[in-house]
């Protein structure tokens, strides 16, 4: 059975902005209907929805912008074009605030609308096929934070299981962004310590002059600015815990009387004369190697050994991307229940993507990317649009910057010998069809690019393929993106770069 033609409905009280409207899009085969006014739009929405809408701002009665609000409210997937000769910031705000999932200036250039609507189509098709999406687990159930059913993950569980029942000093080790702080928090929460204070210091983020005034506390007059005696951390946290983060970024100076509070359980403020016994744990953490910095002798080795008595590395994401859908997932819910975000879920092409992302920026960087991305998406699910810009170029086909997507296993494939590419001269294709047809046609091609010399082989190559598959779906970049196999901005990039018409 052939598919219902999309339907367009254009909002607008110039009856001649209507007509050329009407004439456009009716060139690419689209049921197109249209209305004078808010009023008569509103009520036809509500007895059949669209697939795209193109609405003017500026129309007596029902304004654009409150004609929009009354569209989304009846529909909150509804995608709508804003129409309007005036381009002023205001207009563009305003129109994003409300939910419009574009604007397009008057006069209008036919090639702009055309691939507008296409992108509302595909961006209604991927919320579409969206529907079916499951979450892949419960908040309820990872109250911690570290979330992950990974075997690297699960190894790191197994590590804080067996030393919360003791008060042994952790190492964490881990690249920024993996997680280390909900870790050290995790042990403090399943201790015999856990009704006591935990508290986290940045040795990095503290300037050297006053981390130890921030440790171990100081008396008044000390030091220039000592007004008042000042209590430290490992004071106010005597029987809990205490998290040094970037340890490895400590000072020698400091590194000694961190050893001194882990072998004799005392403290000395800054300026102060007797000691002070306190008891507390310590777990620390570094994104350093502690082992060349030892080598280096800018870290104590006795220190060292004195910390790292129970080592736990937490992995970088690139080395557990099967836990990716559950940090999306865990990321979502919580920002819906703290209504930073309605949105519930992400393109099947989105999670594809996202699996296919090195993450330098580990953990943090993918919950920045889907905060962010909730933010900007207008329904309830993040498309390929919605994702940061450096994460959507990072689909280009070739560019070596991101790993191969997992493939299911599979027998190996028999060994082939390619025939050697002849000179053009001889080359010709081959008549009639035969396993080896496709393959002298590229033969006889590349020869003849050899020959010519004239241009890169792979930038003419690219050009004609294009131009071909363009021609072929007739300018309709959606399908021409996916017989290509790239994503409609790659495609898009592609043209401009290359200058092609069509």
């Amino acid at each position: 059975m052939a598919a219902a033609r999309p339907t367009i409905l254009i909002i607008d009280d110039d009856a001649e902005i209507r007509y050329s409207l009407t004439r456009v899009l009716s060139s690419r085969d689209y049921a197109v209907a249209t209305a004078a006014s808010g009023e008569e739009a509103v009520a036809a929405v509500r007895k059949a929805a669209p697939d795209v809408i193109f609405l003017d701002v500026r129309m007596g009665g029902l304004g654009g912008i409150e004609t929009l609000q009354h569209l989304r409210s009846i529909n909150p997937r509804q995608l709508v074009i804003l129409m309007t000769a005036f381009g002023t910031a205001q207009t563009a705000i305003e129109a994003m605030k409300y939910g419009a999932f574009d604007y397009i200036m008057k006069p209008f250039d036919p090639q702009r609308v055309l691939v507008l609507t296409e992108n509302a189509l595909q961006a209604r098709a991927d919320q579409r096929a969206a529907g079916d999406y499951k979450p892949s687990l419960n908040t309820e159930d990872y109250k911690e934070g570290i979330v992950g059913n990974s075997a690297a993950m699960q190894e790191v569980f197994k590590i804080i299981g067996q030393v919360t029942a003791s008060d042994v000093t952790v190492m964490i080790t881990g690249e920024s962004g993996t997680g280390k702080e909900l870790v050290a928090r995790s042990i403090f929460q399943h201790s015999h310590r856990a009704t006591k204070p935990f508290l986290a210091v940045n040795c990095a983020a503290i300037p050297e002059n006053l981390i130890e005034s921030e440790l171990f506390g100081h008396e008044k007059g000390s030091f220039t600015g000592a007004t008042a005696q000042r209590i430290g951390k490992f004071e106010l946290c005597d029987g809990g815990t205490v998290f040094l983060d970037e340890i490895g970024d400590m000072t020698l100076a400091t590194q000694t009387k961190i050893l001194r509070v882990l072998q004799e359980g005392e403290i000395q403020r800054v300026g102060g004369t007797g000691t002070i016994k306190v008891d507390v744990r310590v777990i620390a953490a570094t994104n350093k190697d502690l082992e060349e910095i030892v080598k280096a002798r800018t870290f104590r080795e006795d220190l060292y050994y004195r910390l790292n008595v129970v080592r736990i590395r937490m992995p970088p994401l690139r080395e557990r991307l099967e836990d990716v859908p559950q940090i999306v997932d865990y990321v979502l819910q919580t920002l819906a229940k703290q209504k930073k975000a309605r949105v519930q879920k992400v393109a099947a092409e989105v999670m594809a993507l996202l699996l296919r992302q090195r993450w330098p920026g580990n953990v943090r960087e993918l919950e920045n990317v889907i905060y962010r991305s909730a933010v900007v998406a207008q329904g309830d699910t993040i498309l390929l649009k919605d994702l940061p810009p450096e994460i959507r170029e990072s689909a280009v086909v070739g560019t070596g910057s991101l790993p191969p997507m997992p493939l299911p296993a599979s027998p190996p494939a028999p060994e082939v010998t390619l025939p050697p590419v002849v000179p053009a001269a001889e080359a010709a294709p081959a008549a009639g069809p035969g396993p080896g047809t496709l393959r002298e046609a590229l033969d006889f091609v590349y020869a003849r690019l050899k020959e010519e010399g004239t241009e890169p082989v792979l930038e003419r190559l690219e050009r004609e393929m294009i131009e071909r598959v363009l021609r072929d779906e007739r300018g309709n970049l959606v399908r021409a993106s996916e017989r290509l196999g790239i994503t409609r901005t790659t495609l898009r990039k592609r043209i401009d770069a290359l200058g092609l018409k069509f």
